[in-house]
């Protein structure tokens, strides 16, 4: 009886084993695919809502990289180019935020901008300082108190970070002209698909 148990017990074993590896190797694809894009906060995502392979980026400046005087207040001020992959199936419209996280006194935004169209992939260099742009996207004031994007000015010191956002929505907002980033946050919450995040440097 012995003889013929051993062998079962060792079968089994090499099954365990080989459940175990395929189990950890589940586990690290989760991991690396969770790096792909920005965790959505839970206090913002959508119910229900998957996460997908939505990408911005900037041929103004690389991610981590050092973004040029032109779009400082150093220099024309104008904001940089921005692209980004297609949005999640359900998208109604967009929404961008860019921030400064190393400000002195706290997070100091930039740039509020809501209801880009679903079907745009782009945003073009110096997008005018106005409420409203021509594809009916709507523009708010940033912590300058000024409609639209005012770039990087720090204090000297060490290098800022700013960090463009952009959101996939699945509704178009009803926010007034003036509504900032708080409004903003406030009227996305629950509405996130899917949103990404570029990053460039400035110091002075």
């Amino acid at each position: 009886m012995a003889k013929f148990l051993f062998p079962m017990l060792r079968a089994n074993d090499r099954a365990q084993s080989l459940a175990l590896v395929a189990i950890a190797a589940l586990a690290s694809a989760l991991t690396v695919a969770g790096r792909a894009s920005s965790p959505i906060p839970s206090s913002l995502a959508r119910p229900g809502g998957n996460p997908v392979a939505f990408a911005i980026s900037s041929p103004s400046f690389s991610n981590g990289g050092d973004i040029a005087k032109k779009f400082t207040c150093d220099g024309a001020d104008v904001s940089p180019q921005l692209t980004w992959s297609d949005p999640p199936a359900g998208t109604k419209s967009l929404a961008l935020l860019a921030d400064d996280p190393d400000a002195p006194v706290g997070n100091w935004n930039h740039w509020v901008l809501w209801n880009l169209p679903a079907e745009s992939r782009e945003l073009g260099e110096n997008v005018a300082k106005t409420g409203q742009l021509p594809d009916g996207s709507r523009q708010g004031p940033n912590d300058f108190r000024k409609t639209g994007y005012n770039g990087p000015c720090p204090p000297p010191g060490k290098p800022h970070r700013y960090y463009f956002k952009i959101f996939a929505l699945d509704a178009k907002l009803d926010l007034k002209g003036s509504a900032g980033k708080r409004e903003l946050e406030a009227a996305m919450k629950g509405h996130i698909l899917a949103q990404s995040e570029w990053m460039g440097r400035y110091g002075r």
